[in-house]
């Protein structure tokens, strides 16, 4: 368990943050706009389950923004070429039955929904506007993490979770508009 007596250690004044090994990366890194990314992500999804809170959709996004400090753990733990991502006791990983249970929830709500004629705006009732708000900051977060893997070794399972987080907060969002119907639908050159 994670004790904080104090919040501010000016350890970070100098532009670098400490890493779970100890070791310290300038504030820029790529390791650190990630891990930035998904607090960001995190953020933005806790908004979506406020709005939701009245629903049976809050609890899954409290779940997610868990799995999510997780997420920002095992990008905050540097792993060697070779590296078999295997959790420890020392060593907090994503695994497999996180993503598992993001597909489980995807096709659960997905089942509920007509399928796509067109492609939606993010929009329609506010609740699916701050979802759709969500998502774009997990594929954001999802493209700092896949330019970061471009570079050093990251979590197979951790870029898994991440793609599969932005496809299951799509549907809900759809949920979020009464099942689809509220849905606002893209017309091609309209405004031409």
């Amino acid at each position: 368990m994670v004790k904080l007596n104090k919040i501010y250690t000016r350890t970070g004044d100098d532009g670098t943050t400490g890493l779970v090994d100890g070791s310290r990366l300038p504030k820029h890194a790529a390791r650190m706009d990630a891990i930035g990314a998904v607090d960001e992500a995190n953020s933005a999804l806790g908004l979506a389950a406020v709005t939701l809170a009245d629903g049976p959709h809050a609890e899954p996004l409290y779940r997610i923004q868990n799995d999510l400090f997780d997420l920002g753990a095992d990008l905050a733990t540097p792993a060697e070429e070779g590296d078999d991502f295997a959790p420890s006791d020392m060593v907090l990983r994503v695994v497999s039955a996180q993503v598992s249970w993001l597909e489980t929830a995807i096709d659960a709500l997905n089942a509920r929904l007509e399928p796509l004629t067109s492609f939606v705006l993010p929009g329609g009732s506010e609740a699916a506007a701050r979802v759709h708000l969500a998502r774009a900051a997990v594929r954001r977060a999802e493209r700092t993490m896949a330019a970061m893997a471009a570079a050093e070794p990251v979590n197979p399972q951790a870029l898994s979770y991440i793609n599969r987080l932005s496809d299951y907060l799509f549907v809900l969002a759809r949920v979020a508009n009464d099942d689809g119907k509220g849905d606002v639908k893209w017309v091609p050159g309209a405004n031409r």
